[in-house]
C-alpha cells in the first residue's frame, strides 16, 4: 500500500466486512499511519455513505456525508463548494452596474431578489433611495413577487418528484412556465435578467403586459388548485412529510435560519413587514405562519405564500394601470444607465432612436455613453447593509465602497447557506429516506450557497 503524496489534517476510516466476512479498512485523507491508528481504535463497523454531489435529490450539487446504522442516520454532514463561481470576488473587478449581471446568477431560481437587494444597497450609498421613480419601485415589487411564486413552485415540484410523484413535478413546472413567459416579455430573458439596475429598472413594461400578467394569474390559480388536489389530500405524501425534518424555534434562532423554515415554527418574521423596502408597507398582505415545525408545515406555508404574492401582484397591476407612463430610472444622468432599451424583431437592445442620437446627432451624448458604460459612476466611500425577503429567507448584501467605480467588497448573506446548517439537526436519528424530504423542505439552491 502506497502512502499518498499530500497530507490532509484529518484522517477518517471505517471497517467494512466483505461478502466472505473478512474485515477490511476503507480510508480517505490524512496520513496512512493516522488512518491505521484510528481504524485499530474503532474496532467496530461504521458505514459512511455519500448522498451527492448530484442534482436530482439534493437541489443542486450538495454533498451529504451520512453515517448510518442500518436505515438510521447517526451523523449527517453537508459538504459544499462544488458550484463555486467566485461571483463576489469577480464583482470587485466590474463597475457597479455590471455587478447586477453577476449577482443575478447566484440563486438562479430567484435572480430578481439578488438584483433588488444589490441595487437598493447601491442607492443607499449614493443617497438616491427617494429619487427612484415610483413606477420603477412598483415594477420591482411586481417582478419580485412573480419570482417568489416561480421559486416556491420549483420547490413544490421538485419536492414531489423526489418522493416519486412525477405528476406534481410536471404540474408545478407547467405553472412556473406562466411566470417565465411574463419575465421574457418584460426583460427579454427567462432567468438571469439583469433587469433591476441602480436607480430603477432597465426599461418599462411593454404595452399589453398588464393584461398578460392578469391572464397569467388566472392560469396560475388553476394550476395551484391542481397542485393542492395532488398534494394536500395525498395520504402517502402526508405520511412521508409529517413529523419529518422537525426544527424548533429555538434551533432556528440559534442557527440564524429565516424564511418559511422559521415561519413554520410559528414566528411571523418577514423582512417585508419588519424592515419594509420598496414601499411594501403600503401593500395589503399577510405573513402565513404554522406551528408544525416539520416538512409538511413548510409545504403548506409555501402554497399560502404564493397566494399572498398573487394578492400583492394584483395591487401592483392596479397601481401601474392607474399611473401614467413615466420614467423608470433616476433623472441624474451621471448615474442613470444611458441605454434606452426596446424589444425589436431581433430581441432586446438599444432603441434605434437612441442609436441615431448618440451616433449621428450628439457627440456629447456619445462621449457620455462611452464613459458611463466603460468606467461607470463613482459611489461615495462607505459601507451599507441591505436585506430583502427572499423565497428562502432573509437575503442580505453588505457593500463597501472606497469611492471608486467598482465595489471594494460585495458580500451576500444567502439564506440557503444559513439554512443548510440545520441538516444535521433535522436528519440525525431519522431514516435515510427522510433525508431527502428534510433537505427538500429547506429548499436550498447551491448557486447561492457557493457563489
Amino acid at each position: 500500500m502506497t502512502a499518498p503524496t499530500s497530507h490532509t489534517p484529518r484522517a477518517t476510516a471505517h471497517v467494512v466486512d466483505d461478502d466472505a466476512g473478512t474485515p477490511s479498512f476503507e480510508a480517505s485523507g490524512g496520513d496512512w499511519s493516522d488512518i491505521a491508528e484510528e481504524a485499530a481504535r474503532l474496532g467496530e463497523e461504521r458505514i459512511v455513505v455519500n448522498m451527492g454531489p448530484q442534482h436530482p435529490s439534493t437541489h443542486g450539487v450538495l454533498r451529504l456525508m451520512l453515517e448510518i446504522d442500518g436505515e438510521t442516520v447517526t451523523e449527517a454532514r453537508a459538504g459544499i463548494g462544488y458550484l463555486h463561481t467566485g461571483i463576489e470576488k469577480n464583482m470587485e473587478y466590474r463597475n457597479w452596474t455590471q455587478g447586477v449581471t453577476f449577482c443575478t446568477r447566484m440563486d438562479y431560481l430567484a435572480p430578481l431578489f439578488q438584483e433588488a437587494a444589490y441595487c437598493l444597497a447601491i442607492e443607499k450609498l449614493l443617497g438616491i433611495t427617494d429619487d427612484v421613480p415610483e413606477r420603477a419601485t412598483v415594477i420591482r415589487v411586481l417582478m419580485m413577487e412573480l419570482n417568489r411564486i416561480a421559486s416556491h413552485t420549483v420547490c413544490l415540484a421538485t419536492g414531489g418528484n423526489e418522493l416519486g410523484a412525477t405528476t406534481i413535478m410536471t404540474t408545478g413546472f407547467t405553472a412556473r412556465e406562466e411566470i417565465l413567459k411574463v419575465f421574457e416579455l418584460i426583460t427579454g430573458l427567462r432567468m438571469n435578467h439583469a433587469y433591476i439596475r441602480p436607480g430603477g429598472v432597465a426599461q418599462d413594461i411593454p404595452p399589453g403586459a398588464i393584461d398578460s400578467i392578469r391572464e397569467a394569474l388566472t392560469n396560475l390559480r388553476h394550476w395551484f388548485r391542481q397542485l393542492e388536489d395532488l398534494m394536500l389530500a395525498n395520504p402517502i405524501l402526508q405520511a412521508r412529510m409529517k413529523d419529518v425534518g422537525t426544527l424548533s424555534l429555538a434551533a432556528c434562532t440559534a442557527l440564524g435560519i429565516t424564511g418559511p423554515v422559521l415561519r413554520s415554527t410559528g414566528l411571523p418574521y418577514d423582512v417585508r413587514k419588519a424592515s419594509p423596502y420598496c414601499g411594501y408597507e403600503t401593500y395589503d398582505f399577510d405573513v402565513p405562519v404554522n406551528d408544525g415545525a416539520d416538512s409538511w408545515s413548510r409545504l403548506l406555508l409555501r402554497i399560502e405564500e404564493c397566494y399572498q404574492s398573487m394578492r400583492i401582484i394584483e395591487q401592483t397591476l392596479d397601481r401601474l394601470a392607474a399611473m401614467p407612463a413615466g420614467d423608470v430610472m433616476v433623472h441624474d444622468k451621471k448615474i442613470a444607465w444611458p441605454a434606452q432599451l426596446a424589444i425589436g424583431t431581433d430581441g432586446m437592445g438599444n432603441s434605434l432612436g437612441h442609436i441615431r442620437e448618440i451616433m449621428g446627432e450628439s457627440m456629447e451624448a456619445l462621449i457620455h455613453h462611452f464613459k458611463l458604460v466603460t468606467e461607470g459612476f463613482r459611489v461615495p466611500a462607505g459601507q451599507v447593509f441591505q436585506s430583502v425577503e427572499h423565497p428562502r429567507g432573509e437575503l442580505g448584501v453588505h457593500l463597501v465602497s472606497d469611492g471608486g467605480t467598482k465595489p471594494y467588497r460585495a458580500h451576500f448573506r444567502d439564506p440557503s447557506f444559513n439554512n443548510l446548517q440545520a441538516v444535521s439537526m433535522m436528519c440525525e436519528g431519522g431514516q435515510v429516506a427522510d433525508v431527502v424530504v428534510a433537505v427538500a423542505s429547506l429548499d436550498p439552491v447551491l448557486g447561492g450557497v457557493d457563489r
